[in-house]
């Protein structure tokens, strides 16, 4: 089984890939849903987080989330060492996940696949690109946010053209190049490939 990377910059629409997957019975993990359930069901990474973060990141046994937000946001070593806390646990959740899937190959959904070294995990990555200007109207429109405030999220991330340089397959997600055919073909490509492994 191949174990595949579905990567993109905020904004670039990776989700709406990985749902078309989905479509074509691909297995899919959701890092960040895997995370934000992890750290509020994980009762050790829960036990770190609370050493590191103190008693306030945790209401009524749940992540304080704008607690934990204040201090990442405005602190890089801080967001640091959040992600140096719930990347392991997260990569490990997913290889067991994988491991316990039965398709041809699945598929990891991650924004920050290359940053928090998951890709070394994995057989292939693909990532999905968008235009500047579009990345922008999808954040805006999706958190109710101004363009600023857009621009310096996508700033904090690692630039889209060296994230796709790293990647095996890039899809296009412009509204220019149709999504659906770029993933059925994509899909057909990876399983040709499988059938020549196998033979």
């Amino acid at each position: 089984m191949l174990k595949i990377g579905l990567t993109g910059g905020i904004g670039s629409g990776k989700t709406t890939v990985a749902k078309i997957f989905e479509v074509l019975a691909v297995p899919v993990y959701y890092a960040d849903d895997a995370a934000k359930f992890l750290m509020n069901n994980n009762v050790s990474l829960k036990a770190k987080i609370i050493e590191n973060f103190g008693d306030e990141s945790y209401k009524d046994g749940k992540l304080n989330k704008p607690f934990i937000a204040s201090i990442v946001f405005s602190n890089a070593e801080k967001s640091v060492l959040l992600n140096s806390i719930v990347h392991p646990v997260t990569i490990a959740d997913a290889l067991s996940w994988m491991e316990s899937q039965k398709s041809e190959y699945v598929l990891k959904e991650a924004a920050i696949l290359f940053e928090s070294n998951a890709h070394k995990d994995l057989d292939l990555v693909i990532g999905v690109s968008a235009p500047l200007n579009l990345r922008v109207q999808r954040i805006m429109q999706r958190d109710s946010i101004d363009e600023a405030n857009a621009m310096t999220r996508i700033n904090k991330q690692m630039d889209q053209t060296e994230k796709m340089n790293r990647c095996d397959f890039v899809i296009e997600n412009n509204e220019v190049d149709l999504l659906i055919p770029q993933v059925v073909d994509l899909h057909k490509k990876i399983l040709t490939n499988l059938e020549r492994i196998h033979n």
